[in-house]
């Protein structure tokens, strides 16, 4: 078991919250800490993934700030999760190197964004500039892009592959076919609806201010939504064009291309909406964590939005190649942090509401302990 400074805050913070039990049942959190009599590393990275930093907890609490306890259990959460990005990732050094420098990723998305223009327009030549009857696979071929962002694509899949798998065993789970599928897909239906984003009190978080609002829950749904409609537009392109004998590029009126609209759309009112979020809530809240890599993440998503709506705005114009370089290069940078930072952390998400969906139907902690899960005898 580890012991750094935020485990042990955490543990300080969560033996106090045991004692007391003024939020019992007010969110998973508070319901998998009192199956526990006390906590280490694992159980803590458990209970902090649990932990939507909805805020209602800090602004509940009779031994927050500045009561001599200074009780946050918000911020201990938050700084541990950013942690957790660290120590499960894969490799390891990449995890750490993201995890605690938001400068440095900050740095590398433009320096990826910078070169791969740079790179496409040495590659293209006069081309950079013209205007092609293929939209934007007259600047680089369907499979050039499949090539470059094929092998980085492998390479993310098993990042994140071997990351949650690190994090499977530390969750003490048995097999994904072992699992109990009633409780696994009350874990999932959890995660998708974002049910422990309501406040405990269904009226949302207390975010960014004290007074609860569903805001934030918002634009998470359409951060996740948009995510997902764009991973379709890709996905159909892909069957479209090797299965169905349907070569790219394809029309407005296309599977592709709607889904793109709708996934571009919720990519942009998302994220802007969770930046203007973070921008409006007091540090007090949300932890000395790495900001800059959180804000670099959203903005990544952003700016993948904004500009592939354009892509498909501009393929006919002279402005395709830059407009493409420079979305291909947010994609690639968006790719290259995804299995150590945000997206790998809705990952552990998952897996920690599918554990306490078990915990909560079994009424027995699982992480943390020695114990095999066991099912409930009725």
């Amino acid at each position: 078991m580890r012991v750094t400074d935020k485990t042990q805050e955490a543990e300080r913070v969560m033996s106090i919250c045991n004692a007391c039990r003024y939020c019992e049942g007010h969110c998973a959190v508070f319901q998998a800490m009192e199956l526990r009599l006390e906590f280490n590393s694992d159980s803590l990275d458990y209970l902090s993934n649990l932990c939507h930093n909805c805020g209602s907890c800090y602004h509940n609490c009779q031994y927050a700030p500045p009561h001599e306890f200074s009780l946050n259990v918000p911020a201990a959460m938050a700084e541990l999760r950013q942690e957790n990005y660290g120590v499960y990732a894969w490799p390891s050094s990449l995890g750490k190197l993201y995890s605690h420098n938001g400068v440095w990723t900050t740095l590398l998305s433009v320096f990826v964004i910078t070169s791969f223009i740079i790179l496409t327009s040495l590659f293209t030549g006069s081309d950079f500039f013209g205007v092609h009857p293929n939209g934007f696979y007259g600047v680089l071929s369907h499979n050039a892009l499949v090539s470059i962002f094929g092998t980085v694509a492998v390479f993310v899949l098993v990042a994140l592959t071997l990351s949650i798998r690190n994090f499977w065993k530390v969750m003490n789970l048995p097999s994904p076919w072992k699992l109990d599928w009633k409780e696994t897909i009350q874990g999932i239906k959890d995660a998708l609806s974002l049910r422990y984003m309501d406040g405990g009190n269904g009226q949302g978080c207390s975010y960014p201010t004290d007074k609860p609002s569903m805001s934030r829950r918002w634009f998470h749904q359409l951060t996740f939504w948009g995510f997902i409609f764009c991973f379709l537009a890709t996905s159909t392109g892909t069957l479209m064009h090797y299965v169905l004998d349907l070569p790219a590029p394809y029309g407005y009126i296309s599977l592709p291309k709607l889904f793109g609209i709708l996934g571009g759309i919720g990519l942009i009112v998302g994220p802007i909406g969770l930046l203007s979020l973070k921008y409006l809530t007091p540090d007090n809240t949300k932890g000395k964590t790495n900001k800059g890599m959180d804000v670099s993440f959203l903005i990544l998503l952003l700016m993948t939005s904004i500009s592939g709506l354009a892509l498909m705005v501009l393929k006919e114009t002279p402005f395709v190649g830059i407009t493409l370089s420079f979305h291909l290069g947010v994609v690639l940078a968006l790719f290259m942090s995804m299995p150590y930072g945000k997206f790998i952390h809705g990952f552990y998400r998952l897996i920690s509401l599918i554990v306490f969906s078990m915990e909560k139907s079994n009424k027995q902690a699982i992480v943390g302990t020695n114990e095999i899960p066991i099912k409930k005898i009725s």
